[in-house]
Order: structure tokens, then sequence, then C-alpha cells
């Protein structure tokens, strides 16, 4: 009876172990978000989905009206986990060596060295990234994809982390070109950034107010660094999933296929987007498993870039939002 216990006992304190401490990134999570707050009013689920982008080593769409705080988000993030930053403005004049850089020929040496372009750095903002034509464009599908540069048949691995955060306004036609689908699907989240309640445009003003000759970022604390993201990332990788969560989310972006509604249903990498942005929201929950609600959760900014609705329900107004919406309630929950 005694080694019975003894036996259970162990099993209890093998099964305690093997749980993933996530105490300390939760910590820093919360730190983060405070230190965020300190410049963006309101936009919490925003800011969730920012972290769990980071978490989940997954780029960023983020779509909203000019003057909604974009640019300076992105700047906010890299100030609080002390990483590189680097800023492209993207325009239609932009050639694809602006981003990646390019070979020149050094006289001393007579040869050609290769001159690293901004696309070298940690976090990487490309303002209206909508604005560049389709040779930019795809200068950044391998970078996006596989974290690294080929010039001239040599490669160019990128320090990690390696992230993208691309703003576009979604009203401004004139001069702006349509993103091809297969960038649009190395985008872990479209997030799409609302105007501000009034009590909350009430406090914008009343910290702008405030601010007088100060930088909006002054005051901003460093919280992790590059080593310690490195090191977040690889645990939420390890987050436990249960099988039937796997065959849920399989269902949701089959279902997209097979619906109606949608002249493209969403691909592959879609369900692994959707599993790695469930676990980064569980994570983010400071639990070591995914529920059916953190799919839930991340399935509309995962999908709703990835979907096109058929041009007869795109007339009557019907978004891919709407339609994600209705396809996640259809489908059964696990329990």
């Amino acid at each position: 009876m005694e080694e019975l216990e003894t036996n259970n006992m162990e099993n209890e304190n093998v099964n305690f172990q093997s749980r993933i401490d996530l105490s300390n990134l939760t910590e820093n999570i919360t730190a983060m978000k405070s230190e965020l707050r300190k410049v963006i009013v309101g936009q919490e689920k925003m800011i969730d989905q920012l972290l769990v982008a980071f978490l989940s080593n997954g780029h960023i769409l983020l779509e909203g009206v000019p003057g909604v705080a974009k640019t300076i988000t992105a700047k906010l993030l890299a100030q609080t986990m002390n990483i590189g930053f680097s800023r492209i403005q993207f325009t239609p004049d932009l050639m694809p060596s602006d981003i990646l850089g390019t070979s020149v020929f050094d006289l001393k040496k007579s040869e050609f060295e290769y001159k690293k372009g901004p696309i070298f750095s940690n976090l990487i903002l490309i303002d209206e990234i909508n604005r560049a034509p389709a040779k930019t464009q795809a200068a950044l599908f391998e970078v996006m994809e596989e974290r690294q540069i080929t010039i001239d048949g040599t490669t160019y691995i990128l320090d990690k982390p390696f992230l993208v955060i691309a703003t576009q306004n979604p009203i401004e036609q004139e001069g702006t070109y349509r993103l091809p689908e297969a960038q649009l699907d190395r985008f872990l989240f479209k997030i799409v950034i609302d105007y501000p309640k009034l009590d909350e445009e009430v406090i914008i003003l009343q910290r702008e107010h405030s601010l007088q000759n100060q930088g909006k970022l002054e005051n901003i604390q460093k919280i992790i660094d590059a080593s310690v993201i490195e090191h977040y990332q690889s645990l939420v990788k390890q987050i436990v999933v249960e099988q039937h969560l796997l065959e849920y989310i399989a269902k949701i972006v089959v279902n997209t296929r097979e619906n109606a509604f949608l002249y493209l249903g969403a691909s592959p990498r879609a369900s692994i987007a959707i599993l790695n942005a469930a676990k980064g929201f569980a994570a983010l929950r400071g639990r070591d498993f995914v529920t059916p609600e953190d799919i839930k959760e991340a399935a509309i900014p995962v999908l709703q870039h990835r979907v096109m609705v058929t041009p007869e329900r795109e007339m009557e107004g019907i978004s891919s939002v709407e339609i994600i919406k209705q396809i996640i309630e259809t489908v059964e929950i696990p329990r």
C-alpha cells in the first residue's frame, strides 16, 4: 500500500514538473501592457493580438484610417522589447534594393560588397504597404516566410526575432495596389483598428495636453530583450494541444473552402497560423494548454485576410468577418 502511494506521489511530481512555467512570461507581458497603455488609450483587443503575434513569431497587418496610432504602436513595441527597429515608408517608386540592400563595387578591394538594407533589423515597420507595386512586394516573400534573404546567390540569415508590422489605409485607393494573396497569407494576423470612443478621445486629448514639450516615448521602459523573446517563443511552441482541438481547427479551415459565400478559402498555412496563435493566446492567459476559446479568438484575425468573399455577397455588403463567425458557430465545439 505504501509502495502504491509512493508511486502515485512520484507520478504527481513528474506531471507537475513537466508543466511549462509561464509565470515569468505572464509577469513581463503584464508589465509590457502597462507600458503600452501609457500611450495607447483603449484598444485592449489590439494590444492582446499584437503580443500574441510576437509570442507566436508571426507578422502583423495593421489596418486603420490615418491618425489611429498605427505607427506609434509599432515604435512602442520595439521600445518595450529593447530590440532593433527599422521603418520603411512604401511608395510607388520604391525598388526591392531599397528594402533588401544592394551590391556596391569597392574600388579599393576591386570587388563587390553587399550593403544591407533596412530590412536587416528585428522589428520592421512598413508604413502604407499597399503603396508599393508588385515588384517591390515580391521582395518581401522570402524574408517574411523564411527569415532570410538571397542576394547574388548568397543567403543571409536574419537575426532573431524578426517580425514585420505593416500598416495600410483601407479608405484611400488612389496610388495604392492590392496586396498579392501570397503575401497576405504570410501575415499571421490582420488587426483592424477602430476609432476611439468618446471617453477615450477625451483621455487622448488630456494626455497630449499634459505632455507639453515631452516626447510620447520618453518614459517607456524596456521590459524584455531579444534573447527573452526567443525563449518565450520556444515556450509557446510547447503549449499542449489535444488531438480533438487539432481536428476542430482543421474543420474550421476546411469549412472556409466549402463555403458557398467564399470565392477563396484558407490554405493549410492558415491552419498552422490558428494553431500557433491559439498557443499564444493560451500563454497570454497564463495557461500551458489550448482551449476551444483560444481557437475561436484566433480564428478571425488569422482568417479574415486569407479568404475572399464572392462578388455577389460582397455587393450585398457581407464581410469576410461575418462569414467566418458563421462558420465558427456551425462547427461543433469539442468537449
